[in-house]
């Protein structure tokens, strides 16, 4: 993921076109709705598949926590977007590899629907005190 706006670096690929941008207005509403078609398709592996998957494209270090967070993904209603985004990016990966991104993306974003699922609830807790 670049940031042309914080290093020096990342503005120069995108000048260059070593990196493309996801948003861009470049691409018709039609495409981007066809993107999100894709992308969003709810799909549903087995625990050993996501586990293949993960490994295939996450180093080893982060394996476990990434194939964790992708399981209360897929049993979270808050998150299980960002599930069927991770499995659709790999399965589009397998065939392309610049949806390499998009699945680590997709992890990044379970993640932070899981923070905000665990702040809610903690929030709309209500204690009785005596």
């Amino acid at each position: 993921m670049a940031h042309p706006t914080r290093t020096q670096e990342d503005y120069s690929a995108v000048k260059n076109g070593i990196v493309r941008d996801l948003f861009s207005r470049d691409n018709s509403r039609k495409e981007r709705k066809e993107y999100s078609a894709k992308i969003n398709r709810e799909v549903i592996i087995p625990d050993d598949q996501l586990r293949k998957y993960v490994d295939g494209i996450i180093r080893e270090d982060l394996r476990f926590s990434s194939y964790n967070t992708l399981i209360k993904a897929k049993n979270s209603p808050t998150a299980i977007r960002a599930y069927y985004n991770f499995v659709n990016a790999y399965q589009m990966f397998e065939k392309d590899d610049s949806y390499g991104n998009t699945c680590c993306m997709a992890i990044d974003r379970a993640e932070e629907l899981l923070k905000q699922a665990r702040a809610k609830k903690k929030k709309g807790r209500k204690r009785n005190f005596r």
